[in-house]
């Protein structure tokens, strides 16, 4: 059996270029997708490679059913998803192909669940989030779990930004120790992000989010509806105290999969450094506010136009993500760190390997809409993500994340 194609859209934007940087390292041919040919055959030539380029409309349905195949791997960097990303992914599931994204959006990942069923029937395997968001926190989450054994029936994950060496504020001595405990602040969250991530942020923060937990009026553990920042996660890691704001993400869909004893699953980003417990604070008085269509189309235009939405981030971030599995009573069981690169980094080198892998002749895919660690299975998943410098951190560094009880509201 041949090797799958793999069909790339968006390869002319900053992370789509990343993207096609990674798969030609890796020896692949991707065909280019866009409206644009002129465009995408003057990038392959920058590449000085000859590539198949497609010209087609992403958010034009009978446009992509026209290229896409059973025999395709779909890689889309085409965002902002919720607005744009449902054509493609609707199209691949049809088509019977794989798929991939590097979407961050909570509602988008939502919506891409509910095609499991399609995906299914034609045979197509689809893991949409398959970048920083929210690859680290499966992989931690499922590792942890791991670990920790039977007794595990909660994981709380939080996504932190640091500095390689400390960065150029961090003080003291430069090297991983320094890193680490690193503490991510406001001005990080505007100079390590593009402008597309922060009005991604703002857009999560104005559309109801969800986790996963068991009701408290009983019965199993399911998916429930919950705001952005409803609730703040509190980490312990390398003599640092970090707060993460909860957030939705792949994990609340992924992990139950493989994990189905799971009794809760809590994702928080914690970017904001010092400034979170205000920003949650403000949040959840505002959240009546924030509730109406006016308020949120305003929101919206603003963080399309929010200051330095042109300029590309620095380069200097790295990615820190903990995982941390408890039991029935929230006893810790077990922590997970694993530090990476840049976050736009890691999101292409994730994406390539998980296009390469599924595109294998040898690769054995359930079809299905499925979190990373279901669609890869964890010892895969585990080496493509070293691949992509994502490796634990010291062990020895870490402690209790934060005193038994769970989340904070």
């Amino acid at each position: 059996m041949d090797s799958r194609r793999i069909v790339l859209l968006g390869a002319t934007g900053f992370t789509g270029r990343r993207v096609l940087r990674e798969l030609l390292a890796r020896g692949e041919t991707p065909t280019l997708v866009g409206r644009d040919r002129a465009r995408l055959l003057a990038l392959a030539e920058h590449h000085r490679a000859e590539l198949p380029v497609a010209e087609a409309d992403a958010t034009s349905a009978a446009d992509l059913a026209r290229i896409f195949t059973g025999d395709d791997v779909v890689v889309s960097t085409v965002g902002p998803f919720a607005r744009l990303g449902k054509p493609t992914i609707t199209a691949a599931a049809e088509a019977g192909a794989h798929y991939l994204d590097s979407t961050g959006e909570p509602p988008f990942i939502r919506q891409a669940f509910t095609l499991d069923a399609l995906a299914a029937a034609r045979g197509a395997t689809l893991v949409p989030a398959f970048g920083y968001d929210y690859v680290p926190g499966n992989l931690a989450g499922a590792l942890a779990l791991t670990e920790a054994g039977d007794r595990a029936r909660r994981v709380e994950i939080g996504y932190f930004l640091t500095r390689s060496g400390g960065g150029r504020s961090g003080g003291g001595r430069s090297g991983h120790g320094s890193e680490l405990r690193y503490r991510s602040t406001l001005r990080d969250a505007f100079t390590l992000t593009t402008g597309a991530t922060r009005a991604s942020l703002v857009g999560a923060a104005v559309e109801d989010a969800f986790a996963h937990r068991r009701p408290r009026t009983g019965g199993p553990a399911r998916l429930v509806d919950e705001r952005t920042g409803a609730r703040l996660l509190t980490f312990r890691y390398a003599g640092i105290t970090r707060t993460a704001l909860t957030v939705g993400g792949s994990e609340h869909l992924g992990l139950p999969e493989t994990f189905p004893h799971l009794d809760g699953v809590d994702v928080g980003l914690g970017w904001l450094g010092r400034t979170t417990r205000l920003v949650q604070a403000t949040t959840t008085l505002t959240a009546p506010l924030l509730r109406t269509p006016a308020v949120r189309r305003s929101l919206t235009r603003l963080s399309q136009h929010l200051p330095g939405s042109a300029r590309e981030p620095d380069p200097d971030g790295r990615a820190l993500v903990l995982a941390v599995a408890r039991d029935a009573a929230g006893r810790a069981l077990a922590t997970t760190a694993l530090t990476g690169p840049d976050p736009y980094e890691m999101t292409a080198s994730l994406l390539a390997w998980g296009a390469a892998r599924a595109a294998s002749p040898d690769a054995a895919l359930t079809p299905g809409v499925h979190g990373p660690v279901a669609a890869f299975g964890l010892d895969a998943l585990t080496r493509g993500a070293a691949e992509a410098g994502l490796h634990p951190a010291g062990r020895t560094a870490v402690s209790d994340p934060h005193a038994p009880g769970g989340p904070q509201g």
